[in-house]
C-alpha cells in the first residue's frame, strides 16, 4: 500500500514539473504566464547629450526569458549612435534593448546605460521608457514599467 504522503495527482505532478507553458498538460495549454516587470532609473539632458539609465526587474510570479525595453524620445536622435551590445536603434527616436532572463523574485535586475546624442540642442526632451515585449506574459501592474519623463536641459537627473 502506498502511503498518502507519496501519492500525488497526475495533473498536480505534471503541473509542478512543467517549466514553461509549452509543456503544460492539456487543460493548461494556452495559459499565459504572469509577471510584473518594472523599470526605474533616471534621465539627464545636457546640450545635445541625453543620458538614460534603466534598471529592470521582474517581481513575478513567473520568470521571464527576456524583456525588450523601449526608450523613445520627443526629439530625433543624431544620425550616428554608439549603443550597448544588447541595444539597437529602431527609428529616428527609438532605441530597443534586450535585458536577458529575469527571475520572478525581483532580486535579479538588469541595467541599461544609454549615452545618446540628439539632433540639435533642445531646451527639453520627453523620454518614454516602457516594455515592448515580455515573452507574452500577462502583467497586471503595467504602471511600474511605463514611464514618461520631462527632462529640461539643466544637467540634472530626473528620476522615474
Amino acid at each position: 500500500m502506498t502511503s498518502p504522503a507519496v501519492m500525488t495527482s497526475p495533473t498536480v505532478g505534471a503541473l509542478s514539473a512543467a517549466a514553461t507553458p509549452s509543456v503544460l498538460p492539456e487543460p493548461f495549454v494556452g495559459i499565459a504566464p504572469e509577471a510584473d516587470v518594472s523599470h526605474h532609473g533616471h534621465v539627464l539632458l545636457w546640450g545635445a547629450g541625453l543620458k538614460v539609465r534603466v534598471r529592470t526587474e521582474n517581481h513575478g510570479p513567473s520568470s521571464l526569458t527576456g524583456v525588450t525595453v523601449r526608450v523613445r524620445t520627443s526629439v530625433a536622435l543624431a544620425g550616428r549612435q554608439v549603443l550597448p551590445q544588447r541595444c539597437l536603434r529602431a527609428d529616428r527616436r527609438t532605441v530597443l534593448c534586450r535585458t536577458g532572463s529575469l527571475r520572478a523574485d525581483g532580486v535579479q535586475e538588469r541595467r541599461i546605460a544609454l549615452e545618446l546624442r540628439l539632433d540639435g540642442r533642445p531646451d527639453e526632451v520627453v523620454v518614454r521608457v516602457d516594455t515592448l515585449w515580455n515573452g507574452g506574459a500577462t502583467d497586471r501592474n503595467p504602471k511600474n514599467d511605463d514611464h514618461k519623463v520631462l527632462a529640461p536641459a539643466t544637467g540634472d537627473e530626473y528620476v522615474f
